[in-house]
């Protein structure tokens, strides 16, 4: 197994506290094979920690520091991660925090999302909603992979499709090595994430098929309601373009940009 535990260790404070515990409690209640297992939660002379299956190999970053992933590769590993996502989403709880540093491949190559740390549970057991740890405004997750909804810290909007954007964030860093905005600073990304459309992937590699290119920037729509509706509905798309059959997204015109 591997043990995490809060850096601070006994200096933690409360919202430390509460953050760690979300993360153990939201991995806690997800049976998936793709998704980091929890097995224990505890406190040792102060010391909080919780214990999880150790995945032997690389984060997907690692991997992508290197190249590009062929297409067909990309596409296989956002399917499945986008399933066990969906998953997650049935069971009330979202993610907020996809990005490559968070995606493991085991031995196998096998995709294992873990880090849930910035999760949001719908409900607990009880059936009453657990709520959130995050002030009205303040923004959440990591610049370059957050969704427009993070970035302006607009967390009434936030939800399933939030977490489709970053499966698109993902799969554009797959596709072309980096993610879809970069900028000097966090606050210069943030600002890119709310402002600017991504350079299409095809223009940062060519070798990027016609077809993932539109999946993927459906994926990254500014607006959510315009992005897939559920995760599954990713993980059609993309099998259906690894099948060779047409996808259901469509290329978003010049004139839908600049709505």
């Amino acid at each position: 197994v591997a043990l995490k535990m809060i850096l601070a260790g006994r200096l933690a404070g409360e919202p430390d506290v509460q953050r760690f515990h979300r993360e153990a409690q939201a991995a806690a209640r997800l049976k998936h094979p793709h998704i980091v297992p929890v097995h224990e939660v505890g406190e040792y002379e102060g010391h909080h920690y919780f214990t999880m299956d150790f995945i032997a190999g690389r984060s997907l970053a690692e991997v992508l520091r290197d190249e590009a992933l062929a297409p067909d590769r990309a596409a296989e590993i956002i399917k499945t991660i986008a399933q066990a996502v969906h998953y997650a989403h049935q069971q009330g709880t979202l993610h907020r925090d996809l990005k490559p540093a968070n995606v493991i491949l085991d031995a196998q190559d096998e995709p294992h999302i873990t880090d849930f740390g910035l999760a949001k549970i719908a409900e607990d057991d009880s059936g009453e909603s657990t709520g959130d740890l995050t002030a009205t405004g303040q923004v959440l997750g990591t610049p370059s992979y957050m969704s427009p909804e993070q970035a302006s810290g607009k967390h009434y909007l936030v939800g399933p499709a939030t977490d489709i954007y970053a499966l698109g964030a993902v799969l554009y860093a797959c596709l072309t090595s980096r993610a879809p905005f970069v900028a000097d600073s966090a606050v210069d990304t943030i600002l890119q994430v709310m402002r600017n459309e991504p350079v299409s992937p095809r223009v940062l590699n060519p070798a990027v098929p016609k077809d993932i290119e539109t999946i993927c920037l459906k994926c990254l729509h500014k607006e959510p309601h315009k992005r897939y509706g559920t995760a599954q509905e990713l993980a059609d798309d993309l099998t259906r373009f690894l099948e060779g059959r047409p996808v259901s997204a469509r290329p978003i015109g010049r004139t839908a940009k600049t709505v």
